[in-house]
């Protein structure tokens, strides 16, 4: 007798332990591509966002009406002279406006607003001396403030960072829920065959043969759930709106070009860990069945 036919009479090939396998692997790896997604996607954004305050920094000028191009002046003639400043750009009304827009809303009546001069500073790979420049400024231009994004890239960074932490927390849990799931559904398929496991032995079948046949089985239900699961799972993140000009925490979830063949990693893991799952428990079950 082969392992193929003692597999079919050891595992049930309908019930409800057959769809909880199927089921369970499936559910769980829908859920493992959104938390597979969501670790590169937070992952992604920190290095982005890292990137691009990295070599920015701005200069907020506030004075008087009467001295504004003064000071404009003075603080563009500092950073032209000071090493690791790249080029400054003095942002013009609209500029602001632009930024301001996703707090304020359009149409902002700049004019009638204390705005303070804003000028965007490009930094070279070696950047200033801040320190030596905030003293500087605050020597010649006493309104003028430097700010190097720290207070800004540092908490998102930092959020990115926790994000991809819950995610790889959540992959945990799915698998272990996985195998919790595979275990119960292999010893309640063991347990009800226990006269048939008799049969077999009584004919010279070893446990460890049967315990192979019965995993191999299980693996193979699980693994198609998984693929399953796996292919709505890439189907649905597909389907996701892409980001608009509202650019929120989660826009772009997913991923992209050769991050697609990443959750396709999901099934056969799904099956190495039935595999495992199955083992271990048919090995204990079968110790019991005499």
């Amino acid at each position: 007798m082969s392992a193929r036919e003692i597999s079919r009479l050891v595992v049930p090939r309908r019930g409800q332990s057959v769809w909880l396998i199927s089921l369970s692997a499936g559910a769980m790896a829908f859920l493992a591509v959104f938390a597979l997604a969501l670790s590169v996607t937070s992952a992604q954004l920190a290095r982005t966002w890292s990137a691009a305050l990295a070599q920015t920094a701005t200069v907020r000028l506030a004075a008087p009406p009467e001295e504004m191009e003064a000071q404009t002046a003075i603080v563009l003639e500092v950073l032209r002279t000071t090493p690791g400043i790249e080029s400054a750009h003095v942002m013009v009304p609209d500029e602001q406006a632009a930024l301001l827009e996703a707090w304020l809303g359009p149409d902002l009546p700049l004019d009638a607003l204390p705005l303070p001069r804003l000028i965007e500073i490009t930094e070279t790979s070696e950047g200033p001396d801040r320190q030596g420049l905030r003293l500087r400024l605050a020597a010649e231009a006493p309104g003028a403030v430097f700010d190097d994004h720290t207070r800004w890239r540092r908490p998102l960074a930092e959020a990115a960072g926790r994000l991809r932490s819950f995610a790889l927390v959540s992959l945990g849990l799915i698998g272990g829920v996985t195998a919790a799931i595979i275990v119960l559904a292999a010893s309640a398929a063991l347990a009800s065959n226990g006269q048939v496991i008799r049969v077999l032995r009584l004919v010279g079948a070893r446990d460890r043969f049967i315990a192979r046949a019965f995993v191999r089985q299980i693996s193979l239900r699980a693994g198609l759930g998984a693929l399953v699961g796996t292919a709505l799972g890439m189907g649905a993140l597909a389907a996701l709106p892409q980001a608009g000009g509202g650019v929120h925490l989660l826009s772009g979830l997913g991923f992209a070009g050769a991050g697609w063949l990443l959750p396709l990693v999901i099934p056969p893991l799904a099956m190495v860990l039935a595999w495992a799952a199955s083992l271990t428990t048919a090995f204990q079950v079968l110790r019991g069945v005499t």
